[in-house]
């Protein structure tokens, strides 16, 4: 039997990392506000930080990590290279430039935000993510809302001597939208699948399912969707800035959801509250 995890828990990483089991999402947190729900969370017991150059909000998560009294050691941080900045040459001077932004020696994680831009960009893009692993400015690198046609893409020019190893594959994925084909690819594969927007934006609250659920085990509807995203093995990112709900989405740890409620969490449908560049054909 495995072990139980905690919000201290871990996974191993492909490349060699680890990465706690647990995050704080801080998508389209204001950046006036960010250093302090970051805190908050820290505070709480959060050790990951999953934050990007598309949120502007980098400044601030430095800043939490910084003023928390906490080992920079102790902290796992996550960017990610948006769509503007796809291409080597780009994707190069975005990194050095979320260093200073955050205000750090190096990142934890460094992801592709998306797989615009061809297939030259992307590959460009991968190549100076691997140059920033060499050189200690990220300790992972990985991908965000890659198709299995990307990711393979990907895996055949890292296979073929390009470099790296996809050590984390990021994508919306909840109950309403689980990407099973591409979480399997990725799991096969000793990939972790971190999963943003685990509580659908909160849009899915009311649902019948949840509130039985919840109610079975004393649980809030976005507790129950964290508990879903662990046990499929994800590593959930959710986002509050209210004090006791980021307190409330760490206490996950503590009850499990039954094969009888995984199945009926299993939906099969599709319904994306963000964009999903996984079906982009380019």
């Amino acid at each position: 039997m495995a072990p139980k995890q905690t919000l201290q828990s871990k996974y191993k990483l492909l490349s060699g990392h680890e990465i706690p089991v647990l995050g704080y999402g801080v998508y389209m947190i204001p950046p006036s506000s960010t250093e302090k729900v970051t805190l908050e969370a820290l505070k709480v017991g959060f050790r990951h930080v999953d934050s990007a150059i598309m949120y502007r909000n980098e400044k601030g998560c430095g800043r939490a990590i910084q003023n928390s009294g906490l080992d920079r050691s102790d902290i796992f941080l996550t960017t990610k290279i948006p769509p503007e900045s796809m291409g080597y040459d780009d994707t190069k001077r975005a990194i050095d430039s979320s260093l200073r932004q955050a205000g750090q020696e190096y990142f934890d994680l460094i992801l592709i935000h998306a797989p615009y831009g061809g297939k030259e960009a992307r590959l460009g893009s991968w190549r100076a993510l691997v140059e920033a692993q060499k050189a200690g400015k990220t300790r992972s690198i990985g991908v965000s809302n890659y198709g299995i046609h990307h990711l393979e893409e990907l895996e055949e020019y890292i296979q073929s001597g390009g470099g790296g190893e996809i050590s984390v594959g990021q994508y919306e994925l909840h109950p309403w939208l689980d990407h099973s084909d591409i979480a399997e690819w990725c799991q096969s594969r000793g990939i972790v699948v971190e999963a943003y927007s685990p509580l659908a934006h909160g849009t899915r609250f009311r649902e019948p399912v949840l509130r039985s659920i919840g109610g079975k085990y004393d649980k809030s509807p976005a507790q129950v969707l964290i508990r879903w995203s662990l046990q499929m093995g994800f590593v959930p990112l959710p986002k509050s800035v209210t004090p006791k709900r980021i307190q409330e989405n760490s206490e996950v740890f503590d009850f499990e959801l039954d094969e009888e409620d995984m199945k009926s969490l299993d939906t099969g449908e599709y319904s994306p509250t963000d964009w999903d560049p996984t079906v982009d054909e380019d």
